[in-house]
């Protein structure tokens, strides 16, 4: 999987965890279980019980380390979704967009970077996302 794919599965289950405490958890169940519906339909109803659980457990235990626990797994759903099923990267990019975006973390809503560099012998890489200076002689 690469990167971009990643940071998107990542992002995506930091979001429906964050909506799941929200106003949004409503939206976020049916969204996923749509995007479920479309790669495995006959897992959608047990996928959309179980966020109702991670939002119970949420509300329960209110705790950092519970909702991030619970993101990183979710994360590696999506993780798992997006590995068999890469053609639905367009939609959770449209569900976080369009029906999340509240709840996407804000670091993640700019554009996506991802460097790749390799050098050998004596060749140098310089890779900057902004402005970048060198001063060699």
């Amino acid at each position: 999987m690469d990167a971009e794919l990643m940071a998107l599965a990542s992002t995506a289950g930091s979001a429906v965890v964050t909506a799941l405490t929200t106003d949004l958890w409503q939206r976020a169940q049916a969204s996923v279980g749509g995007l479920w519906r479309r790669a495995y339909p006959e897992r959608a109803d047990t996928v959309e019980a179980e966020l109702t659980e991670t939002r119970d457990l949420l509300l329960a235990a209110p705790e950092d380390d519970v909702a991030e626990t619970s993101a990183e797994e979710w994360g590696l759903r999506f993780r798992r979704l997006l590995t068999t099923h890469p053609a639905l990267a367009e939609e959770l990019r449209r569900v976080l967009a369009e029906e999340l975006a509240p709840a996407v973390p804000v670091h993640s809503q700019g554009n996506s970077t991802v460097f790749n560099a390799t050098a050998s012998g004596h060749g140098r890489v310089y890779q900057s996302a902004g402005n970048q200076t060198i001063n060699e002689r």
